[in-house]
């Protein structure tokens, strides 16, 4: 019954984020934060305060925690397609645009970057603009990713990220 009220009390603030899996005292801190203290306000889901979300409004995710953990740097502006069971662990930068190399004010327009279902980002990962991630694919810390790893299954890691290994399906959680 509380888990019930704290939900719709959630849905107050973020009408479609369902904290279910979540602590109950961060969510409230992120609420405080983002709706009272206008840190990240027009941000739809919670967004640690830390974090910063450029054009969320191109962001499509079903999972509604993408900048939830601490640092993270999110440019949705070229537009960036999440899947479910997404994890971005702290200090991760996925950039969906870059700069012309001969003009730095235009922007250069790529596809959006696409991370499939069940992705594990690992800390300061950056995601450059383009990015494709297959399912199941996990990205190790401090990797650099500056091309598309569609095929899944995988770990991936380095500067630039290369395949470390091939791993087993995803088993989903009954």
């Amino acid at each position: 019954m509380i888990a019930k009220i704290f939900s719709l009390f959630c849905r107050l603030f973020y009408n479609k984020f369902n904290p279910k899996g979540y602590s109950k005292k961060a969510i409230l801190q992120y609420i405080f934060m983002q709706k009272i203290i206008g840190i990240n306000r027009s941000i739809q889901w919670p967004v640690h305060w830390s974090s910063q979300v450029i054009g969320h409004e191109n962001i499509e995710t079903t999972d509604l925690a993408i900048g939830y953990m601490p640092s993270c740097y999110i440019d949705g502006r070229n537009g960036i397609k999440i899947g479910k069971n997404v994890i971005l662990a702290s200090n991760v930068s996925v950039i969906s645009q870059n700069h012309d190399s001969n003009n730095y004010e235009k922007y250069i327009f790529e596809k959006p970057i696409w991370i499939a279902d069940n992705c594990w980002i690992g800390t300061q990962v950056v995601i450059l603009p383009g990015i494709e991630l297959g399912q199941h694919t996990i990205v190790a810390a401090g990797a650099v990713v500056t091309k598309s790893f569609p095929e899944g299954n995988q770990i991936i890691g380095g500067n630039p990220a290369v395949v470390i290994k091939k791993i087993d399906d995803y088993i989903e959680k009954l």
